[in-house]
């Protein structure tokens, strides 16, 4: 028996990849990343499928670590800004589908030029935040 198909929006419902091909829906809520903890503990293996519509600057840099994240633009302008060696480099995200594959380990934050909508394959596990450097 086949189980019902059900159908999900990436605004309100995220997808959690695990390593052995599983998917599991996640309803984003205020509660959201602490029940990604409870259900999940430290991310090992798995990838978060996440959108978000950015109309500021990010005010944090973030850096992964255990793996390549993929951010795509669907829709605005940001400035995807990577420190990498000591320097800042800036990618300009401002094709709908332009994408970018940071590398683990690189710290990143975004500068927003036009309201923008981003979908991200995040490796979370060890995930890292600092306040943004002005």
């Amino acid at each position: 028996m086949t189980s019902k198909i059900a159908q999900f929006t990436i605004d309100s419902t995220y997808l959690v990849l695990g390593e052995n091909g599983d998917s599991t829906p996640i309803p984003v809520s205020d509660r959201f990343f602490a029940d990604l903890e409870n259900k999940f503990g430290d991310f090992k293996g798995k990838r978060l499928v996440s959108h978000f519509t950015f109309t500021e600057d990010w005010d944090t840099w973030e850096m992964h670590p255990a793996g390549e994240e993929f951010v795509c633009l669907l829709w605005g302008q940001v400035d995807l800004i990577l420190e990498q060696d000591g320097a800042e480099n800036r990618i300009c995200l401002s094709t709908p589908g332009a994408y970018v594959l940071i590398p683990r380990g690189i710290w990143h934050t975004v500068k927003v030029d036009r309201p923008s909508s981003m979908l991200f394959i995040t490796p979370g596990q060890g995930t890292q935040n600092q306040a943004r450097r002005q």
